[in-house]
C-alpha cells in the first residue's frame, strides 16, 4: 500500500487556526507562541497524524542559524574558575572541543563565568545577542558560579561531576570501571598492597569514584591488606608531604595510585626507588608523564562525546533543564610504564 503524503503544516495551521508561521515556531520551540496556542497547535498536529522529516528539520535548521548570524552557528565553552581556558583542570581541551565542534558545522566561542569574568546575567544576554543556544560548561568542583546561570532556553552538556546542580546532561570518563580494571592490572604484577593517595578535589572532581572503586575493591581482601586512603588536603604542600611520610611509614603499600607530582619525589627522598621498592601508577595520567604507568582518561574521546550530545539536542531543539539527564561516560585506558613491574 502507497505511503499517504506528508502532513504540512499548512494542514496543521487550517486545522488549529492560526497561521503556518505559527506552526512552524510550535514544531521549532520558540518561547514566542503562548503556551494555549502552542497546546492547540500541538493536538491538531497529533489528531492529523504528523510526523517530522529528520533531514528536512536538520536543513531547516542549519538555514536558520546562517541567517540570524550570518555566520556558522556557534557554540558557547563556559568555565568558571581562575585556570586559563586551555588549562588541563578544564578537563577537557578547547582545542578539542573546537576540533570536534568543526565537523558539526560550529564554531566555539569562549567564556569565563564569574569573577574575572562575565557574570550569569551578562553571559545569558551574550548568548542572547549573538544566537548561541548550545553550551559546553566546564566547572571546578570548588565552584558555584555556574549555578546562577539560566537554562531555560540553552542546551547544555556539562563535562565530568564537577558541579553539583543542576542536573544537566553529561561526558565523563568512566573511573569507577578504570580503577577496577587497574586493581585486576596491579593484581597480576604481584601487588598485594595497594595504596591510594589524592587531593579530594580530585575524588570530588570525579564524583568520589576514586574513593567508591577502593573501597569496592578492598570488601574482597582480607582486612590485613585493606589500606586507608590518604587525602591530600592540606593547602601547604610541606604538611601534606609530612602527611605523605607519615602514611607510608604507617601501612607501607607496595604499590601507589598517586599524582605524578611532587609524589615521586617525596618517594625518593624515603629512598624508595621506582618499581624495585614500590610501583606507582598516576590516577590521571597525560602525555607529559612518558615513563610513568596511568590512566588515561582519554579527553579527546570525552570532548567529542558531549559536543555530539549537544548537537543532538540543538538538532532536536531540546532546550532547559532535563527532566532525565543522560550520560555517556568513556572507557579510560591503562597506560603502561616503568613505575610498574611486569606482569608476573
Amino acid at each position: 500500500m502507497p505511503e499517504s503524503p506528508p502532513i504540512s503544516l499548512k494542514q496543521i495551521a487550517d486545522e488549529a487556526g492560526v497561521s503556518a508561521m505559527t506552526v512552524s515556531r510550535v514544531l521549532r520551540k520558540s518561547p514566542q507562541v503562548s503556551p494555549d496556542t502552542r497546546q492547540r497547535v500541538l493536538q491538531a498536529a497529533e489528531r492529523l497524524g504528523y510526523r517530522p522529516d529528520p533531514h528536512v528539520t536538520q536543513l531547516m535548521e542549519h538555514v536558520r542559524r546562517r541567517r540570524l548570524t550570518g555566520q556558522r552557528a556557534t557554540l558557547a565553552h563556559v568555565y568558571d574558575h581562575p585556570a586559563a581556558a586551555t588549562d588541563i583542570h578544564n578537563y577537557v581541551s578547547l582545542e578539542h572541543i573546537r576540533a570536534r565542534a568543526d565537523g558539526h558545522g560550529y564554531r566555539v566561542d569562549s567564556f569565563r563565568l564569574g569573577p574575572g569574568g562575565v557574570s550569569a546575567r551578562r553571559l545569558r544576554d551574550i548568548l542572547r545577542t549573538r544566537g548561541i543556544r548550545g553550551v559546553l560548561l566546564s566547572v571546578n568542583a570548588l565552584a558555584r558560579t555556574s549555578t546562577e546561570l539560566d537554562y531555560s532556553e540553552l542546551a547544555t552538556v556539562t563535562f565530568g561531576f564537577g558541579l553539583d546542580g543542576p542536573s544537566l546532561h553529561r561526558a565523563s570518563t568512566n573511573v569507577t570501571q578504570g580503577m577496577l580494571d587497574i586493581f585486576v592490572q596491579l593484581e597480576s604484577r604481584g601487588y598485594r598492597r595497594i595504596g591510594m593517595a589524592i587531593t579530594p578535589w580530585a575524588d570530588q572532581r570525579a564524583g568520589h569514584t576514586y574513593s567508591g572503586a577502593l573501597l569496592h575493591h578492598q570488601q574482597s581482601l582480607p582486612v590485613s591488606r585493606r589500606l586507608p586512603m590518604l587525602l591530600l588536603s592540606s593547602p601547604e604542600q610541606e604538611q601534606n608531604r609530612l602527611s605523605f611520610e607519615a602514611w607510608m611509614r604507617k601501612h607501607r603499600p607496595d604499590v601507589l595510585i598517586s599524582v605524578h607530582e611532587p609524589v615521586v619525589h617525596w618517594l625518593q627522598n624515603l629512598g624508595l626507588n621506582l618499581p624495585k621498592d614500590i610501583g606507582l601508577l598516576v590516577h590521571d595520567w597525560l602525555p607529559a608523564m612518558q615513563g610513568l604507568a596511568g590512566m588515561d582518561h582519554r579527553r579527546p574521546e570525552v570532548a567529542a562525546a558531549a559536543v555530539d550530545l549537544l548537537a543532538a539536542h540543538l538538532q532536536h531543539h531540546e532546550y532547559g533543564l532535563p527532566e532525565v539527564p543522560r550520560q555517556i561516560l568513556i572507557p579510560p585506558a591503562f597506560i603502561e610504564g616503568a613505575s610498574l613491574r611486569p606482569v608476573t
